[in-house]
C-alpha cells in the first residue's frame, strides 16, 4: 500500500516550529511520541498525530534520547522484549527499532517501565550489538 507522506510532512513541520518548551523526561518512562510515517518496515506512528508509545532508553541531554518503540502485537525473538506496564495490555519493546529522537516529538507521558523489565531491555540492546 502506498503511503501519503504529505500529512506527516505538515505535522513534522508543525512540531519543529511550535515546540518552544521541551518536556522533562527520564529513562524508563513511556511516552506517546510523534515518530511519523516512515519508510519500509520502520515503525510508523498512528492517528492524526502519527504517535506511538516509546520507552526512553538512554537520555543524552534535555533535547535528545534513544527511544525504543512499543507494540501490542504478540512478537517473540531476540529483537522483542515483553514488558508489563500494569494495565493488562501485552506489549513488547522492539529492540531493533532503537533510534535517536528529539524531545520535541514527545506528546504525553503515560507510564514507567518496571526496573526488572528495563534491565531485560538493556540486556537485549547489548546482545544486539554483539
Amino acid at each position: 500500500m502506498a503511503k501519503d507522506y504529505s500529512d506527516w510532512h505538515n505535522r513534522k513541520t508543525s512540531i519543529d516550529n511550535t515546540a518552544l518548551e521541551r518536556v522533562f523526561f527520564h529513562e524508563r518512562e513511556v511516552w506517546w511520541c510523534a515518530i511519523g510515517l516512515n519508510v519500509g518496515f520502520e515503525q510508523d506512528g498512528k492517528g492524526e498525530e502519527f504517535v506511538r508509545p516509546v520507552v526512553v532508553f538512554k537520555k543524552f541531554n534535555k533535547e535528545v534520547f534513544w527511544a525504543i518503540p512499543l507494540t501490542t502485537r504478540n512478537k517473540t525473538g531476540r529483537y522483542y522484549v515483553p514488558i508489563d506496564l500494569g494495565d493488562g495490555v501485552e506489549r513488547s519493546a522492539i529492540i531493533s527499532q532503537l533510534r535517536l529522537i528529539d524531545a520535541k516529538r514527545l506528546k504525553d507521558k503515560f507510564n514507567v517501565v518496571k526496573e526488572a523489565d528495563f534491565a531485560e531491555i538493556e540486556k537485549a540492546v547489548i546482545a544486539l550489538c554483539r
